[in-house]
This record gives structure tokens, sequence and C-alpha cells, in this order.
């Protein structure tokens, strides 16, 4: 929006995440971009690209951000006219001049001629961020906390990552390089967004410790301004125990929550995602944020070719003695592996005996577990999972389940009775309400537009 802005267009902002698809404005539109920059975003943009063709044949639909890089093959056959990707906005921007200088000489903006941008991985000059026409900030996910919810905002102070975990997108894409955000830039739209209410922000770099010097003046200069701002972030295992020590300056300037991505108890298994850590560090990190005074939220990719039942209930055994049944959303506990197309997996000898076709339109490739059972327990917590987000279910009681059915699948039942404390009486930890993630497969809901 920034960027178009400032090149002299007065672009149209609409959010079909949190709103339904407004055909009034689709039907005046010669340019709609459609951004992607994680799985559930893809499909959910997919249903929109097909709808927009329908009320509009001769717009230009492009699709830019990461997983448009990823899949841009399959868009430009089926619903794409064109696709950017990487640091894109520059190139976006270009695309929109050349449909407008078509349209100008009358010329179809739309036709067999398709655009692929290779993606950018130049450091680009960023004007302010523009908002406009976005949904308030209660449309979105709230921070919940002491028994209350507070407004949350949202910025990015890097983008790319320096790592290279396989099962990750940012890879593929980025190569290992990473980008930060100018510091002017990042704390002028804190301040719009603390003007819309914010009281909490969310930094959503793939790695906030990437750029660790950088990340601690902006913290610094938030809490300067902002002293009653809370926020949280995202960051390796490697690099909480890698920068350990700046970790009680973060809690001082407001960090209650860290997201960080264990994925897996298995050291093979985390040798095969080359996530950098091990499970010794897994336990090292968690005892590090703890005694820094911020909660630790990790996530997990529970079921992989390699997990075993073995390996998933001593996941959830760790949850539950390590009094982590409040910082792990039970739909963690239900993530399955995503290979998306280009996955850098794809070319390790490792995931070949269990790969299967790309199947195009979910926009990964199959997979099948050595241990029908492993499967069957997928399907087992997803439908557990799915329940209790229909139905509230306290996080504690979906655990419980879980449990159960982990020791089923072995033929068992858990070996210990289940203790927790009721909801009701105990405080739980900070939590963003929107339970999502980048790697789970989205709900129907979540792609229906």
């Amino acid at each position: 929006m920034g960027f178009l802005q400032e090149a002299g267009y007065n672009p149209a902002a609409h959010d079909i995440s949190v709103d339904s698809l407004d055909e009034a404005m689709i039907k005046l539109a010669r340019f709609v971009g459609i951004s992607t920059p994680m799985h559930t975003a893809m499909r959910i943009g997919i249903n929109a690209a097909r709808r927009i063709r329908e009320l509009n044949p001769g717009c230009h639909i492009c699709f830019y951000g990461m997983y448009a890089a990823l899949n841009a093959d399959y868009l430009l056959e089926t619903v794409a006219d064109s696709i950017v990707g990487g640091e894109y906005e520059e190139q976006l921007v270009d695309i929109v001049r050349q449909v407008e200088s078509r349209a100008a000489m009358s010329r179809p903006i739309t036709g067999s001629v398709k655009i692929k941008r290779e993606p950018n991985l130049q450091r680009l000059e960023f004007p302010p961020v523009n908002r406009d026409g976005l949904k308030p900030l209660e449309e979105y996910a709230k921070l919940e906390w002491n028994g209350q919810e507070r407004l949350v905002g949202y910025v990015e102070t890097t983008r790319g990552c320096l790592h290279n975990c396989l099962h990750c997108p940012i890879p593929a894409v980025y190569h290992g390089r990473f980008f930060a955000v100018p510091r002017d830039i990042i704390l002028d739209d804190i301040r719009k967004q603390v003007e819309m209410g914010a009281q909490h922000i969310t930094f959503g770099d793939p790695d906030f410790l990437n750029g660790p010097t950088h990340s601690l003046k902006i913290a610094r200069e938030m809490h300067r301004e902002y002293p009653h701002l809370t926020f949280d972030f995202t960051a390796k295992v490697e690099h909480l125990i890698k920068y350990s020590k700046l970790l009680p300056q973060f809690k001082d300037l407001g960090c209650i929550f860290i997201i960080s991505a264990v994925e897996s108890l298995n050291n093979n298994v985390l040798a095969y995602l080359d996530k950098g850590h091990t499970r010794e560090d897994v336990y090292r990190s968690i005892e590090i944020v703890r005694d820094a005074g911020i909660e630790m939220r990790p996530t997990w990719v529970a079921f992989t070719p390699w997990t075993t039942i073995d390996d998933y209930i001593e996941i959830v055994e760790f949850v539950y003695q390590e009094r982590l049944i409040d910082n792990v959303d039970p739909v963690q506990l239900s993530i399955r592996l995503l290979i998306p197309p280009d996955s850098r997996l794809l070319d390790r000898q490792e995931i070949k005996p269990y790969l299967g076709k790309l199947d195009q339109e979910s926009l990964y490739y199959r997979w099948e577990h050595p241990d029908p059972r492993m499967d069957s327990l997928y399907r087992r917590i997803s439908v557990l999972v799915e329940e209790a987000g229909c139905t509230n279910q306290d996080p504690a009681q979906t655990y419980k389940l879980i449990r159960e059915a982990a020791y089923a699948a072995r033929g068992e039942v858990p070996p210990e009775p289940f203790h927790y404390q009721a909801f009701e009486q105990r405080k739980r930890a900070p939590r963003i309400t929107e339970p999502w993630f980048c790697c789970a497969e989205p709900t129907k809901e979540q792609i229906s537009i």
C-alpha cells in the first residue's frame, strides 16, 4: 500500500481473511494483487481469484509473496496473470504501471502473456506504511492475558531468514538471506497502530533475533514511547540460547511470551529437518526463557514420516511435565508436515521413501507414514482439535483426550491419571486468541470467502 501510494496510486485494501469479498469493488478493478505470505493465505487467495475472474474477466490478477513464488507455475496455469516473490513491492508497482499503460492504450490487460518475476533479493527503500482501508484491530486476533483481552498490532522488523530449516518455505525463496526494515518505518507503524488502539505488538519476523541489535533498539524505543505496551516475538531455539543474556532486557521492555519452533524431541527428526538444535537444547531454552521471566510457547510439527508413536507420546508427556498445557494450543499437536513445491526437503534422500505426488490443488506433496497407526492417530487428533475449537473446550480437557488417544494408538492407557487445575481456577499463560500457525492445514472456515 505504501509503495503504491508513493508511486502515485490510490490503492484500496480489502482483507478477506476477516471480511467477505467486496464484489462491487472487484467489478471496477483493473488490477487485483493477492497477498500470499503463508499456506492458508494461498488457499484463501486461490478461491478469491476464481471468484474475481468470474466477476471481472478482464481484471489483471497478481499473486505476490512467499507462497506465490513457490507455486508460480500452477498459479499462472490457472488463476494468475503475474507472480512476484521475495522483496516484491517495487516489482509489484512496476506490474501495476504496465497494466495501467496497456489500459491507457485500450489493450487487453489479461491474456496469454504471463508475467513471472524471479524473487527479488535486493534491499528496498521503504516508504511509510499505509493501513488505510483495513479493518479495525477489533476485527483481528487479540491478546488473552490475566483474564482480559487486549487489541493486538503487528509489525515485521526483518524479512527473510538467516537459517535454512528444510521444512520451512522461507529458505526456498530467500536462500539464507534476511533484510532489516528501517527502524523509523517500524516505529512509525507502531505509533499508527497504538492510535488505532493496540495494547500489544506481535513482532512477526520469522526470527526476531536474526538481527538482535536491530530488534533490541526497536524494543527500547517502543518502550520509551509506550511503556504500557507488551509484545511477543518468535525466535529459534539456538538463538534463545546464544542470546540468552538479552532476554531479561526484552522482559523489562515488555516481552511477555516467545514463540519458538521446537518441532520435535527426536534428535533424528530434528536433524532431518536441519533445525539447528537438539532435544537437550529444547530443555535448556525453556529454562533460559523462564529464568528471564518470560513465557515460552513452543510450536511443533507433531507428525512427520519419521515420528513414531513413542515420539508423539513423548511430546505429549513433555507438554504435561513441563507445565506447558496452557502454552501449547491444541492445534499444535495435530500439525502434519507440509511439503510445498520447491521445498528444500525434496532434495533429501530421507524423505523420498515416503513421498507421493504433488497435490496441486492443496499446494503440497502428499506422503504416507510407514506406520499406518500414525496416520490414523493424525486423523483422530485432528477431529479432537476441531471439535474442541467449535465448543471452546478447556485446553486441558482437549489435552487429556489427545493424551488418551496417543496411548490408545499404542494399545495402552496412560500409565498415570491426568491432573490439572480447572480452567476457571488457574492462571493461564498469555496467548493470541487465534490458534493458527503457518505450517498448519487451513480449516474449511478459514478458506471460505
